[in-house]
């Protein structure tokens, strides 16, 4: 059996370090004095460095020590990016860092700065992935500390970068929310000039998530907007088996508009922590962003299971060992004459037995036994309960509205009920931002946010570039400044680009922090189809299934104005009272729609200003004896009303439920308005494949089973929204909907 590459790095360790013998003198020190010329690192600084480079490299070792003994489940380390402890040490506790999944010197170093941290037990219990895991709950292995200022990242692809650049970004802007000190310090004191560090890997910065985020910083910075972000490229040359070509990193940002680059070297401390320390104090001074390429190697390959041979020769690998940055440092303090090779060597025996024994500890400590405790992090914890809206001063909104507030105009569309809905918020609730594209000046493509930059300025209300992974980061990072975002993104198809960032990164977070994190945000999104003639399938989007199978986040949507407004004001208070993540898919054919069956018959009054709506409540029309209960939301409702309008007219009535709530689905509500109904009629807009008519239907077989009512689907084909008018093909109609409640009834 090959040996192992972890005993020739370590064995290379122990060897050279013995071999340096009594040629360097023990030299006597302050620990204030510094070390070396050019370089300002101090005595206690280098030794503090190596310690915890030698707490990171320990770790790599144990961790695959555990996963070799059966009791540990991640060997991706550090090994070689060491190097990144000098930012760690650098950067203060309190600068919010969003890191690497080989950052792990820089974890150690921070948590030198913090007394009563145990970051090598901590990190013991990540690997075991035990229950007592300080930050994910033994969810997954991941850097992070609230202690710290550290949330967890599990991105591998570098889609962290976006909600580092949206946190960066928002520290400056809180000083525009004028008055409310409450909201711009969250439930963390981050102090005035403190930067934002992210950290990634030369691979994931082609990842388009990285691509973006960089831009959007370079985009704000390059307008003199303030991003004190510090953009950390862990540079080791290659990705999993994937070469980076030589310089492609240095040559795309070392010239980049609106960014400041540093290239400093992560293999030697004495070359690399001036250049550190230079490129933190531009970034904190300057309040730009800083790209801080930090050359780095990666030892002992991507993770425990990485045959590395199978790409890389023999000769190559050892090559790169050759460089180890812990061994480096070793060997500086060596022949500085801070270290005899005695004590280092002591010092890294001391490390390896108190990581092994984190290790075997760790290894005791409980798990998750049960699926119950694995999604406690998702659990909601209100039921179908009533909002209390944040008091608001009557004369204050009787002066904001010159005396004629909402409610007392005549009846409108949705569109224009939501505008106002608007207003109401962003002058109730002093943390709220609106942003996206168009929404400023020109009031959104659909107007829907009409006046809300003239009444409340750029800090809270502005365009952003048309990216929607950047509008979702800064949605995620506006939230980690204790802001409460509302973006927009202008299309449902648009959202597709941009996902992951809700899943992967915005519900993920309160899962992997066992709940110590948040990010709360409304995210308003024009969505579904019937634009008449109009856009083709990316304007007229009408399938959400990529959103119904995220864990953890609320979606809602509404099929008249009233329930628009009721509904953002509940979808505001659950961001704010439990951090959600709601999504609100807004009906893009029903904005401007003012007629049901008669002239203005579907333009209402502006709800009660304190009126919101219940967690989950349902709404009916028609008939509640009726034997046949039709099931929709949105433009399938309004379809079904008129539907049942047209019935009524030949003497037959029909009871229709409007949903509001699509994820989770009130199933109670969905079972009790079933119960005696010889016939349910589902009317989804949506795909039939993927849809939520499948659940429903699910819900009512497992309550009733063969005693169920029959069951009609009226769903959208599964296609793609064509162009023009052959649309009205493609999806449920007035007439189709008729039809098909006409079969049930027997007609």
């Amino acid at each position: 059996m090959a040996v192992s590459r972890v005993t020739h790095v370590d064995e290379r360790f122990r060897t050279t370090i013995a071999a340096l013998g009594d040629r360097f003198q023990r030299v006597s020190r302050k620990p204030t004095d510094t070390v070396f010329a050019n370089n300002p690192m101090t005595v206690a600084e280098a030794v503090s460095l190596f310690q915890c480079q030698l707490q990171s490299r320990w770790i790599d070792y144990v961790a695959r020590e555990l996963k070799n003994e059966g009791h540990g489940f991640y060997t991706i380390g550090s090994a070689g990016h060491e190097g990144n402890a000098m930012v760690g040490q650098l950067t203060r506790h309190t600068d919010p860092a969003f890191l690497h999944y080989r950052s792990g010197g820089f974890f150690f170093a921070r948590a030198a700065q913090v007394p009563g941290q145990t970051p090598l037990f901590d990190t013991c219990l990540s690997l075991t992935a035990s229950v007592e895991d300080p930050i994910s709950g033994g969810r997954h292995k991941v850097w992070g500390s609230t202690a710290l200022n550290i949330p967890p990242q599990t991105s591998t692809i570098a889609s962290h970068l976006p909600k580092a650049m949206g946190m960066a970004f928002f520290l400056e802007r809180r000083d525009l929310l004028a008055g409310n000190k409450a909201a711009l310090q969250g439930s963390r004191d981050i102090p005035e000039d403190s930067i934002v560090v992210c950290s990634f890997g030369d691979a994931s910065v082609n990842h388009s998530t990285a691509v973006g985020a960089i831009n959007a910083a370079a985009w704000a910075s390059f307008q003199h907007l303030p991003v004190p972000l510090l953009m950390v490229c862990e540079d080791n040359g290659i990705g999993i088996s994937v070469r980076t070509p030589e310089n492609w990193v240095e040559s795309n940002y070392r010239n980049r508009a609106g960014i400041t680059y540093f290239q400093a070297d992560g293999l030697d401390m004495r070359r690399g922590y001036p250049v550190v320390r230079q490129a933190i104090e531009e970034c904190r001074r300057r309040r730009r962003p800083v790209f801080l390429h930090l050359k780095t190697v990666r030892l002992l390959g991507h993770a425990g299971s990485d045959v590395e041979t199978n790409y890389r020769t023999r000769e190559q690998i050892e090559a790169l060992e050759a460089l180890d940055p812990v061994l480096s440092t070793a060997v500086a303090l060596v022949e500085a004459g801070v270290l005899s090779p005695d004590e280092v060597l002591a010092m890294y025996e001391d490390t390896a037995a108190c990581t092994r024994a984190a290790g075997a500890e760790a290894a005791k400590r409980p798990r998750h036994t049960a699926a119950a405790s694995v999604m406690t992090p998702l659990v909601r914890d209100f039921d179908h309960r009533e909002f209390a809206l944040t008091p608001i001063d009557g004369e204050v909104r009787q002066q904001y509205w010159d005396g004629r507030p909402p409610e007392t105009q005549r009846p409108r569309h949705m569109a224009q009920l939501i505008n106002w809905g608007l207003h109401d918020l962003c002058l109730r609730e002093r943390d709220v931002l609106v942003f996206g594209e168009d929404v400023a000046k020109k009031g959104g493509v659909y107007t829907v946010t009409k006046g809300l930059y003239e009444k409340f300025g750029v800090g809270r209300v502005f365009n952003t570039l048309l990216d929607e992974q950047t509008i979702l980061g800064l949605a995620i990072g506006g939230a980690h400044t204790g802001l409460l975002p509302i973006p927009e993104i202008q299309y449902l198809a648009y959202l597709h680009n941009a996902i992951d960032q809700i899943r992967g990164e915005a519900s993920s977070l309160k899962f992997f922090s066992d709940g110590q994190y948040l990010n709360p945000m409304v995210v308003r999104i024009a969505g579904f189809a019937y634009q008449r003639g109009f856009g083709g399938h990316f304007h007229n989007d009408n399938a959400f299934a990529a959103l119904r199978e995220i864990p953890g986040i609320i979606m809602v949507t509404a099929s008249n104005g009233p329930d628009a407004v009721r509904l953002m004001r509940t979808s505001v208070q659950l961001a704010k009272q439990q951090g959600a993540v709601v999504v609100f898919i807004e009906p893009i054919a029903l904005y401007m729609t003012k007629d049901l069956v008669e002239k203005g018959d579907w333009s209402f009054p502006y709800p009660d200003p304190d009126a919101a709506m219940p967690f989950g409540e349902v709404g009916f029309h028609g008939d509640p004896d009726s034997d046949i209960l039709v099931i929709s939301y949105a433009n399938g409702y309004y379809l079904s009303r008129q539907a049942a309008w047209d019935l009524e007219q030949e003497g037959e009535s029909v009871r229709v439920m409007d949903l509001r709530f699509l994820l989770p689905l009130n199933r109670e509500a969905i079972i009790d308005a079933a119960r005696g109904k010889r016939s349910v009629v589902i009317v989804d807009e949506c795909r039939q494949t993927g849809s939520i008519s499948e659940e429903v239907t699910t819900v009512l077989a497992e309550a009733y089973g063969g005693n169920m009512p029959h069951i009609t689907r009226v769903c959208g084909e599964d296609t793609f929204i064509p162009l023009g008018t052959a649309w009205e093909y493609c999806l449920p109609s007035r007439e189709s909907v008729r039809e098909a409640i006409r079969q049930r009834i027997g007609k």
